[in-house]
């Protein structure tokens, strides 16, 4: 199977997804104090960067 770069952006996106929902969740239901908003701002940036690969795909 070829990966070409289309490709390459849909596995980072999906894997910048997954690991952005799994900081939020860290941040909502593990911690609970001020450690718990560093990992949801973390998970939320992996979001952001996530929404970007999927922009540029077709793009590049």
């Amino acid at each position: 199977m070829g990966m070409n770069k289309n490709t390459i952006l849909g596995w980072a996106t999906l894997i910048m997804i997954v690991m952005g929902l799994l900081l939020i969740a860290l941040g909502a239901f593990r911690y609970d104090d001020v450690a718990g908003w560093g990992f949801a701002a973390v998970g939320v940036g992996f979001l952001a960067n996530a929404w970007v690969f999927s922009s540029l795909k077709g793009r590049v």
